[in-house]
C-alpha cells in the first residue's frame, strides 16, 4: 500500500479499534475515503481498513459509490487487484462503515512520478500490467471510470496491483455520480472526455485514462497545454516526442491511438494496447496530420513573435525619429 499522507481528516485514527483490527497508521487518504494499515487480531496479519469520510457515508449516491466496491471485489478474483476481504455496515454512534482488503506493501505510481519521468522500459511493463487487470475486469462486462495514479501500486518485485474500484459501472450506463462526485471529492485528472460530456461509457473509457497515465510516466506531465480538466475537449494534445524526443515514434503512435478523443478511433480492447506496447517493432506509425500541424505551428512562433516585435518597435523607432527631426 502507498504511504501517501494527505491534509484531510477522518474521524477515525492510529490506535482505534474496529471490531478486531486495530488500525496502525493511515496509509491514504484518496477521493474521500481514509486508508489504513491494520491488524487482524485473531489472524494475527496485517490488512488494509478503508473508512468513508463522515460526508460520504452520509450521502446515499456516494456512499453507494463505496458499497458497490465489495460487490465488485468479490466478482473479480485476479492477482492485479487488492483483493477484498470483506465490508461492515457500521454501528450508529459505535463503528463507521469500513472495507476490509489484503494489505500489498508497495508504493503508488503517484509516488514514481513525483520524482519525475519513468525510463521507457518502466513505463510501458507498469501500463502493460495495467492492461492485463483492465482487460481482465472488461471481460466481466465491468469498466472501472476511476484509472489513475494513486488506484496503481508497484510492489518491491515490480508486481503491479490495481487498488480501487470503487467507480465502477456496468458497460453502457452513464456515470450518473460524476456532478456529485466531483463537487465533493475532486474530479480526476485521468478522466475520459465521453464521461465530462456526460455521456456513455465502456471499456474505451479506461483506455483513454490508461493512455494519460503513459503519457505522463514518459514525459513528466499530462499531454494538454491548459491547466483545466476541460481543456482536453478544446485543445490538442502535445506530441510526446515534441516533450521527450527519445520516444520511439512506435511508442508516440500508441498513444495516440489510446488517446483518440473519439472513442470509435481508440483501441477497442485493453489487450490490443498493451500487446502494441509490448510489441513496438510492429507497430505502423501513421503520418498523422495533428503531428503536422504541431510542428508547423511550433515553427511560426519564432517567426511570429520577431513580427510582433516588429509591430512594437517599428512606432517606436518612427515616433523617436520625429522627434528628432522636431528638435533639430
Amino acid at each position: 500500500m502507498s504511504q501517501l499522507q494527505s491534509e484531510r481528516t477522518t474521524t477515525a485514527k492510529p490506535g482505534d479499534q474496529l471490531d478486531h483490527y486495530r488500525l496502525e497508521s493511515l496509509a491514504a487518504h484518496d477521493r474521500g475515503v481514509a486508508t489504513f494499515k491494520a491488524k487482524d487480531l485473531v489472524a494475527n496479519e496485517f490488512v488494509a481498513i478503508e473508512i468513508p469520510d463522515p460526508e460520504i457515508e452520509a450521502d446515499p449516491v456516494l456512499f453507494e459509490r463505496f458499497q458497490r466496491e465489495e460487490e465488485a471485489g468479490k466478482a473479480l478474483d485476479h492477482p492485479g487487484l487488492i483483493k477484498v476481504i470483506g465490508k461492515h455496515g457500521g454501528e450508529p454512534g459505535r463503528n463507521p462503515s469500513y472495507m476490509v482488503k489484503e494489505w500489498f506493501d508497495g508504493v503508488s505510481l503517484r509516488e514514481l512520478l513525483a520524482n519525475g519521468k519513468l525510463a521507457p522500459e518502466q513505463a510501458i511493463h507498469i501500463t502493460a500490467s495495467i492492461c492485463d487487470v483492465v482487460e481482465f475486469v472488461h471481460s466481466r462486462g465491468i469498466v472501472l471510470l476511476d484509472v489513475e495514479p494513486e488506484h496503481v501500486v508497484i510492489g518491491a518485485n515490480g508486481q503491479i496491483k490495481l487498488n480501487h474500484l470503487g467507480v465502477t459501472s456496468k458497460f453502457g450506463t452513464r456515470r450518473l455520480t460524476f456532478t456529485k462526485l466531483s463537487q465533493i471529492v475532486g474530479t480526476s485528472q485521468y478522466i475520459s472526455p465521453e464521461e465530462l460530456k456526460g455521456q456513455r461509457v465502456d471499456a474505451r473509457s479506461d483506455i483513454y485514462s490508461i493512455g494519460l497515465m503513459l503519457y505522463e510516466m514518459l514525459t513528466g506531465r499530462l499531454p494538454f497545454q491548459g491547466t483545466g480538466i476541460y481543456d482536453r475537449l478544446s485543445t490538442p494534445l502535445i506530441p510526446p516526442r515534441e516533450i521527450e524526443p527519445n520516444i520511439a515514434p512506435q511508442l508516440q503512435e500508441v498513444l495516440y491511438r489510446a488517446l483518440e478523443s473519439e472513442p470509435r478511433s481508440r483501441y477497442a480492447h485493453a489487450r490490443e494496447f498493451g500487446r502494441d506496447l509490448t510489441h513496438l517493432n510492429e507497430v505502423g506509425v501513421a503520418d498523422r496530420p495533428e503531428v503536422r500541424d504541431w510542428k508547423k505551428k511550433t515553427r511560426r512562433q519564432p517567426k511570429q513573435f520577431v513580427l510582433y516585435v516588429l509591430i512594437v518597435l517599428i512606432p517606436i523607432a518612427i515616433f523617436g525619429l520625429l522627434l528628432y527631426l522636431a528638435r533639430h
